[in-house]
């Protein structure tokens, strides 16, 4: 993982600089592995987000301002008695292991002293958040309770004594002698990089790949040299000397806090550590998390889209099957013109088609029926099929209609937040796809939707739909006649107004990629975006959620950039 021992290493020098000595003013928990604390130092306020997910755990400053929940976790609750108002007063992190320590100096009830430590794991899947009193080591709580059936070495639950995960026999790094790394290395069972993760503490898969590709041809000499030209690197690039770098191979993305010679690929750089992990977790974590809070959505989405696509498909072979209409009619009249030549009992007769050169044709009977009844049976099969037609194509418009909506629906679920997501719940009800049970506790009065806001680099406000619900509100009702709108071309996604009737090309532009990027294209090198005046959109009458038709479009192609979409976001 690129966020290793190092890599906090770097990161702790960042949080030391505003966190040490700073007043915890406010704890939110957003979400289950999740915890924001409002850290304020020298009158300057920051966000301080600890997340102890599976996938994205990690510790930085951060921009996002996620929603919170109307009833804050109990966990949230009893670090906001115990850390509320209390001081940082160091920031550290164990010798060359993905733990932080926080030692706090806060205040009990009748106004005493209260010493307490906060210990951030960053370890995968067994990343933890853990509130300890100091003067006990008794752990008071922890955001993921680990039981002794589950860790017999390390109980983490309230009351337990707080022991740190078992110790190792790897090699300080930052201490180690020629001689020492040489006598744990063996040259000759190759695989030098995952030698170096087994051996040496603090080291990443990424790390050690580095090492191993500085040294060339793998000589113990080349090697040693490697490997303190790096550690040499990790020193040079802590707190405002990191160079914090991202980048892309097929399709895979990592960072660094320094520029990496192995990777061969164009890096992208950020200001700060934090900066950096904000861009790179935040579209994936929301995406986790929308996935946690809708995944009964997907499915449904995904059934009734399979359901939907079936009906088209059976609907078309119907409409393939009507052309047939004009053969049962001939074969009637051919039938009536010849009853002199039919009787009953018959299996088939063949004819003269008076309609193709008097070529033969031959015609099915049904030996039950009289000639007479035989021709009428095709003429009736003719007239179902004429009366079909009209039927038929209805229903395949109202289907694709139908299609199109769920994947407008579908595309917003995957950039929704929290809210969205309950709005695209409601929307759903409504439209009668689910039944819709408001939460408990839940606000019963009805608040209008609350389009996403967004600031041009220029300074305009630019306002986006997140859901159908959104959208509706946002084009119909909020925006004005002589405002600019946007939407992707013939796909699903955002409507999106700038709030101005004579906007800057740079507010177009961007207005046009934040289109680009809250639609089905965000992906895509190159999307055309159709931008026109508020009054030239219309919705039909009995459209479904979201759908408008509009004209006197200008058609803009852009590529989405996610950094710049959250740069203008408020």
């Amino acid at each position: 993982m690129a966020f290793d021992a190092m890599f906090l290493k770097a990161m702790t020098e960042e949080l030391a600089e505003h966190g040490e000595s700073g007043r915890i003013m406010k704890i939110h928990q957003p979400f289950s592995h999740e915890l924001v604390l409002y850290i304020r130092k020298n009158r300057e306020n920051k966000r301080l987000l600890i997340s102890s997910h599976p996938s994205y755990a990690r510790i930085q400053w951060t921009d996002d301002i996620p929603e919170n929940p109307a009833t804050p976790p109990m966990f949230c609750m009893l670090l906001r008695k115990y850390l509320e108002g209390a001081i940082i007063e160091s920031i550290t992190q164990l010798p060359n292991e993905r733990i932080l320590q926080f030692s706090i100096r806060g205040k009990d009830d009748i106004g005493e002293n209260r010493f307490c430590d906060l210990f951030v794991e960053i370890m995968g899947r067994h990343s933890n958040i853990t509130l300890v009193d100091r003067a006990k080591n008794v752990i008071v709580d922890c955001i993921k309770h680990v039981s002794p059936a589950q860790n017999s070495y390390r109980t983490l639950l309230p009351g337990a004594t707080y022991v740190l995960p078992p110790a190792t026999d790897k090699l300080h790094p930052f201490e180690v002698t020629s001689e020492q790394i040489l006598d744990r290395l063996d040259f000759s069972a190759g695989l030098m990089d995952k030698q170096l993760v087994q051996n040496f503490a603090g080291f990443s898969p990424l790390l050690a790949r580095e090492i191993v590709f500085r040294a060339g041809n793998l000589t113990a000499d080349s090697l040693v040299a490697a490997f303190f030209e790096v550690i040499g690197l990790v020193n040079e690039h802590l707190g405002h000397a990191a160079v914090p770098n991202e980048w892309r191979i097929q399709n895979k993305e990592d960072y660094y806090f320094f520029p990496l010679r192995h990777v061969d690929a164009e890096t992208t750089e950020f200001a700060n550590l934090s900066t950096l992990l904000d861009h790179f977790y935040i579209g994936k974590a929301r995406r986790d998390r929308v996935h946690q809070f809708a995944h009964d959505l997907e499915k449904l989405l995904s059934n009734e889209l399979a359901r939907s696509r079936l009906k088209i498909e059976k609907l078309e072979n119907t409409l393939l099957e009507t052309e047939k209409a004009d053969v049962y009619r001939i074969q009637g009249e051919l039938l009536t013109a010849n009853l002199h030549l039919m009787e009953r009992g018959m299996e088939e007769i063949t004819v003269e088609n008076f309609y193709d050169d008097m070529k033969k044709m031959t015609i099915a009977l049904d030996t039950r029926k009289t000639p007479s009844a035989n021709a009428q049976s095709y003429f009736s099969r003719y007239q179902k099929l004429r009366n079909a037609v009209e039927v038929v194509k209805e229903q395949i418009a109202l289907t694709k209609e139908e299609i199109t909506y769920l994947e407008s629906v579908e595309s917003q679920l995957e950039t929704s937040g929290p809210q969205d997501v309950e709005e695209i719940r409601q929307e759903l009800a409504e439209q009668g796809y689910l039944r819709y049970k408001q939460k408990k506790g839940s606000r019963k009065k009805a608040t209008l939707p609350a389009p996403e806001k967004y600031t041009s680099s220029t300074g305009l406000t630019i306002l986006v739909g997140k859901n159908n619900k959104q959208n509706d509100y946002l084009t119909n009702k909020l925006a004005r006649n002589n405002e600019y709108w946007f939407h992707v071309k013939d796909l699903p996604g955002s409507h999106v107004v700038i709030q101005s009737n004579d906007p800057d090309e740079t507010s177009i532009t961007e207005a046009a990629m934040i289109a680009a990027y809250y639609s089905k294209a965000r992906l895509s090198a190159t999307v055309p975006v159709d931008g026109t005046l508020v009054k030239h959109v219309k919705k039909p009458n009995g459209a479904k959620p979201g759908y408008v038709i509009y004209d006197n479009q200008t058609t803009y192609f852009v590529t989405p950039d996610e950094k710049l979409v959250l740069e203008l976001k408020n």
